[in-house]
């Protein structure tokens, strides 16, 4: 068929169709309440700005013309860990805050910012509202290493220490003492070595970053020299990336510290594990065993610095001296298994390592946020099936509370997809019921100024946002952060 023909065909199909369909639209508009299920616009609100309710409502909006989405968020700022858990020194990471932005400002979706689901809106009230409600409010809790000392002055948690780093308002006033030489960080994923990384940096490399210039202020007279990075099991099954070891191992005035005995029969081992795992670790296995070029080992003799994994390593107790932590004593594992099903069993021995600073990465950990809500204390995430609570009609999980705090960004993107793909299977097969109207953001907002609560929305957000750059354009940096909640909101409503 000749393109004219198809057009003319097309145009007398839409015509001989269109006064069906305009009546179709009216029946509906004029019936929504008991029409057909495509006669009501879905309401689905998001609990949580993060990476995982961003894209929960990416997906939802493209996947539906009449879906709206609103995203409610406790602070008044968005983005959740793209702002407060990305290290400072990785700007390209925070890129994807273009695509958030993008749907942010789509007509059909909507954020509320500085409202606290579960103290200023309960999660019933927000269910009555809307056809259904998406909780992606992450992981803000943290796993506790269950040893003696762990609460003495000098001990942290990554989750507290990258808070303060970037600026997250509860951390603020973390002010760690960086006046020891060792720090001793346990866990051995991307962000013990973030953390290391931002303690080992020279402050030059940092200053031109987002990080707040409270820490840059803290970092520049630290005496901290030497980071042990500490891990139970053994370097096959190390949880960083090679990026971030990368970055490590070519840290200025830094210099790796390894044990050659913990690499024994590693070599021998890399024929049968997959490539990722294997690059990682032929880069450990350089860095620990071969000679360094002559360039290298005069960078690293210069070196005033240095880091180094410890593996086969769990700790027992936190040391005190002086009221505070002076040492952490460590038991000696070996490994039962292999790859990643391996696991350690204590061999009796122990050894003690003096060190100031002990900052503890071993997990972020979900909170349950209501006890209609059902909770695996065990695993710290909502109990799913493919986004869809257990026992919930209406009520679906996204991200960290619905996998456990694994993964990258992108694996948080694909687990949210999967969630909002789930609702639309439910609204498409009407196992989610989206016949009858539902008020959404109306009646949330009446309840929200009956109670005093102010929300900021994503205008008001892009007035912070805009603060914020202009003061880092001051000082050369791309942003400097507001720290307190009360200062976003005051610029919110100038």
């Amino acid at each position: 068929m000749s393109g004219h023909k198809l057009l003319s065909s097309r145009l007398k199909l839409w015509t001989s169709g269109r006064s069906g369909w305009m009546s179709r639209l009216h029946e509906g508009m004029s019936e929504c309440g008991r029409a057909p299920v495509s006669s009501c616009s879905p309401k689905i609100c998001v609990v949580g700005s993060g990476p995982a309710g961003f894209y929960t409502a990416q997906h939802l909006i493209k996947a539906r013309q009449d879906v709206e989405v609103d995203i409610y968020e406790r602070l008044p700022v968005p983005f959740g860990l793209v702002r407060f858990g990305v290290a400072p020194d990785h700007p390209e990471v925070k890129n994807v805050i273009n695509t958030f932005t993008q749907t942010a400002n789509h007509t059909r979706c909507n954020f509320y910012g500085n409202v606290n689901v579960g103290t200023d809106v309960s999660l019933g009230e927000l269910r009555r509202a809307y056809h259904a409600t998406v909780l992606s409010y992450g992981a803000e809790g943290n796993r506790s290493m269950g040893v003696p000392g762990e609460h003495l002055p000098g001990v942290y948690s990554a989750k507290d220490f990258v808070g303060w780093y970037n600026g997250l308002p509860s951390c603020r006033e973390l002010t760690p003492d960086l006046s020891c030489d060792t720090a001793v960080i346990l866990g051995q994923g991307n962000v013990a070595l973030d953390v290391a990384r931002i303690l080992l940096s020279p402050t030059d490399m940092l200053k031109n970053t987002d990080i707040t210039q409270p820490t840059l202020d803290a970092l520049a007279p630290s005496r901290v020299r030497r980071v042990l990075i500490v891990g139970r099991r053994g370097p096959l099954q190390i949880a960083c990336t090679i990026k971030e070891l990368r970055e490590m191992v070519n840290l200025p005035d830094c210099r790796p510290e390894m044990v050659a005995e913990d690499f024994k029969g590693i070599p021998e081992a890399l024929k049968d594990i997959p490539r990722p795992r294997k690059r990682l670790t032929e880069l450990m296995l350089k860095t620990a065993l071969e000679t360094p070029s002559e360039k290298e080992q005069a960078r690293r003799d210069k070196a005033s610095r240095s880091w180094g994994f410890r593996f086969f390593r769990s700790p027992v107790e936190v040391l005190a001296s002086g009221g505070r932590a002076a040492g952490i004593r460590l038991a000696i594992n070996r490994l039962e298994g292999a790859g990643d099903g391996a696991h350690a069993v204590l061999t009796g021995e122990v050894e003690d390592v003096p060190c100031g600073l002990v900052i503890s990465s071993i997990g972020y950990r979900s909170l349950p946020i209501d006890q209609s809500v059902p909770f695996d204390s065990h695993k710290a995430v909502i109990p799913n099936s493919m986004g869809r609570v257990q026992q919930a009609a209406g009520l679906y999980c996204s991200g960290w509370v619905k996998t456990g705090p694994t993964g990258v960004i992108a694996n948080t993107m694909n687990n949210s997809f999967d969630t909002a793909r789930s609702l639309m299977e439910d609204i498409d097969s009407g196992a989610l019921d989206v016949s009858s109207t539902r008020p959404g953001s109306q009646s949330i907002s009446t309840l929200l100024a009956e109670r005093g609560v102010k929300a900021v929305t994503f205008s008001d957000w892009e007035k912070i946002d805009k603060v914020e750059t202009r003061r880092g354009e001051v000082i050369g940096k791309p942003r400097e952060k507001l720290l307190t909640v009360q200062e976003m909101l005051q610029v919110a409503r100038s």
